[in-house]
């Protein structure tokens, strides 16, 4: 294995964490504007993501702004309530090991990157394309990558290791999605969408792992004058971090072998200290 995994919260796992709860909120308030508020019809014009060359209701067709804002629209209650459960049941746990920084620019890396994928398959559609869904399904790509052998209950009752819990989802999308296609019939489920949420996660992980990230990049591009604290863990422990000589490479492995079974809450005070050192920098 080659997952770092230090727990980003020094006061050990939350089970609310920032990135997730401030997601959440966001998504609720407006849901409440979305169908509660005369304000409603506008996010709907606006805020959507249509499709190119699309002609909707309002004269709008793709504007910049959709690939983000899309994300906070939903198209009902069990909509909302599906996507932001299934970011806190999936997420808590990654955004405790990654950080809130490496979270949140993965998050919207997937949300975004499935909303390109999703334009270039909906060319000419005249419906647009609401939810959270995409990049929910990239949390759920990084759950199975990093915890492939964690039991996910199908139903609460039929347990089903994370690895192919992913590997069906995934299935099931592309499957769906290219039956739609070919039988040229309109659905109200964005299939690539899901899809492209995965595809863009797979990747950005693993160019996290040759040693890239954009939360990185944009950190020295960007720098905060105000940062002079430590700073957070990072996402993959590479070979060439200057990690700590003295703590074996079969130590660290069974460390996060645990993790991957158990939870990081299984590991001794003294299994901590070592995954900590391991993840620290030169």
């Amino acid at each position: 294995m080659s997952y770092s995994t230090q727990p980003y919260s020094p006061g050990g796992f939350q089970v609310m964490p920032p990135a997730i709860k401030t997601i959440i909120l966001i998504n609720i308030a407006v849901f409440l504007v979305q169908f509660l508020t005369p304000l409603g019809q506008f996010l709907y014009l606006f805020g959507s993501l249509w499709p190119v060359a699309s002609d909707n209701p309002g004269g709008l067709s793709f504007q910049i702004w959709q690939p983000v804002s899309y994300m906070f629209m939903h198209g009902g209650l069990t909509h909302i309530l599906f996507n932001m459960f299934a970011l806190w049941l999936f997420g808590t746990e990654i955004e405790n090991h990654w950080g809130t920084k490496e979270f949140t620019t993965y998050y919207f890396v997937c949300g975004i990157g499935a909303a390109l994928v999703n334009l270039a398959t909906t060319i000419g559609s005249p419906y647009p394309t609401v939810g959270a869904s995409g990049a929910v399904f990239g949390i759920l790509l990084a759950f199975g990558m990093m915890f492939p052998d964690r039991y996910i209950f199908l139903y609460f009752l039929f347990p089903v290791k994370a690895k192919y819990f992913v590997a069906g989802y995934a299935a099931i999308e592309l499957l769906m999605g290219i039956n739609n296609s070919s039988m040229g019939s309109q659905s109200n489920i964005a299939h690539f969408a899901h899809l492209g949420g995965m595809v863009v996660g797979f990747a950005y992980i693993k160019l996290r792992q040759q040693g890239w990230s954009l939360s990185d990049w944009l950190e020295k591009t960007f720098p905060n004058k105000d940062d002079g604290g430590p700073k957070g863990p990072t996402l993959y422990r590479g070979r060439e971090e200057g990690n700590d000589k003295k703590i074996s490479e079969a130590e660290i492995d069974a460390i996060l072998d645990k993790i991957s079974q158990h939870g990081y809450q299984s590991l001794t005070d003294e299994e901590k200290q070592k995954l900590l050192k391991a993840g620290e920098r030169d």
